[in-house]
């Protein structure tokens, strides 16, 4: 008898925490490393957030809560969704969970049977797939192109949906291409949907504070209001807070899936930490004048990036219009040599000896299900980026 479960052999660990571990495991060699490969605000967590959580700790807050989070936190997040995008959702209807992820994870696995498809735009998230597969469901992925400015064609979504598409992903700004969708980006695919009935959407918006050039995103029920019946919008803390590792996601969802997903919360991790709900609740009924001024921190670090890389023989950047990442094309170094002596056969080996020659991490393309292309973070300091471009500069000039 096996001792590892079938179900987990349909999973990778996650390839972005793996490459930036090995970047770790190098830095603590003594070797030049700068890390441009985890998706993580390098902002701290605002100083009005961290003392609302040690009032927490002062006043006792430690004891179990309701599984799906406390009321007044429930009630943050309901307003939230109705100042930042006119949604409006009753305490019932949100749960609040470990991270965006275990909100993923939950809808999939209170909802997904052997056999349902979930329909995935790509390049994506890394662990999208994963999940629908560990819930025994079928991922579908639906190719985005760069021509497309990356983002999903109504065309496209129409043709990859069958008899067994149960839900459909869409993240924006998106992971790892920074492309967001704007309500006229989302109508034409918000009436393909109307025409299905029997789908239901998981919008990821976790990235919706951080767009740039004055560009206004959207959701699917912002757009379409009839939608909302069958439509999970997920957000969180972690990236326009800064507070990754405080791990509070939540979402907004019609009540008979928010209580399966509290059932199932309930016998997985019960309620998130108490203290780290107390932060949160500050961070979403707070001051909010700190995201612009990290949105225009990372205009200025997107703007320096995509310039320095579109200087890199053989690279290709598009300039996104949201979150902290760039996803540049790198199939015309495929088929060279680095100066090390590496075949680049794909672009798993070109950030790997981007890595080992360079010391720049990055994330190849291929985790994302879009190869050809590598994802870089830039939510880093001014000059790491500066200077890790530079080596990538130099690492394509040397490349023959």
């Amino acid at each position: 008898m096996d001792l590892i479960a079938a179900r987990l052999n349909k999973v990778s660990p996650s390839q972005t925490i793996a490459i930036s571990t090995k970047a770790r495991a190098l830095k603590a060699a003594g070797k030049d490393i700068i890390s441009l490969s985890a998706g993580e605000p390098d902002f701290d967590t605002p100083q009005n957030i961290k003392d609302a959580a040690i009032r927490a700790i002062a006043e006792g807050q430690t004891k179990y809560t309701d599984v799906a989070g406390t009321l007044p936190l429930r009630r943050a997040v309901a307003e939230r969704f109705r100042l930042d995008s006119g949604l409006d959702y009753t305490p019932d209807e949100i749960i609040v969970s470990t991270g965006g992820k275990q909100v993923i994870y939950n809808a999939m696995v209170a909802t997904m049977n052997p056999g349902d498809e979930a329909i995935i735009p790509a390049p994506c998230w890394v662990s999208y797939p994963d999940i629908v597969a560990l819930a025994d469901g079928t991922p579908v992925i639906v190719p985005c192109p760069a021509e497309t400015g990356f983002k999903l064609r109504a065309g496209d979504l129409e043709a990859a949906i069958t008899p067994r598409t149960k839900w459909f992903f869409l993240n924006s700004p998106n992971n790892p291409t920074g492309a967001a969708y704007s309500a006229e980006d989302l109508r034409p695919i918000c009436d393909v949907l109307l025409r299905h009935p029997d789908i239901w959407i998981f919008t990821d918006d976790i990235y919706d504070k951080l767009v740039y050039d004055g560009f206004v995103p959207a959701t699917i029920v912002q757009v379409e209001p009839r939608l909302r019946d069958r439509t999970v919008t997920m957000n969180g803390v972690s990236k326009a807070y800064a507070m990754t590792g405080w791990r509070i996601g939540f979402s907004g969802a019609p009540a008979v899936l928010t209580r399966a997903m509290n059932k199932l919360q309930s016998q997985s991790t019960s309620g998130t930490c108490s203290i780290s709900q107390a932060a949160a609740l500050e961070a979403l009924s707070g001051p909010q004048d700190f995201i612009g001024d990290m949105v225009q921190a990372y205009q200025g670090r997107r703007d320096l990036v995509v310039s320095m890389l579109n200087q890199a023989k053989g690279l290709r950047c598009q300039k996104p219009e949201g979150a902290f990442y760039v996803y540049p094309s790198l199939e015309d170094c495929l088929g060279k040599v680095s100066a090390g002596g590496t075949a680049l056969v794909d672009d798993e080996a070109f950030v790997t000896a981007l890595l080992e020659e360079e010391g720049v991490a990055a994330v190849h393309g291929a985790a994302f299900m879009f190869p050809g292309h590598f994802r870089i973070s830039y939510a880093t300091d001014t000059d790491s980026l500066r200077e890790a471009c530079a080596r990538i500069q130099r690492f394509c000039a040397g490349l023959r």
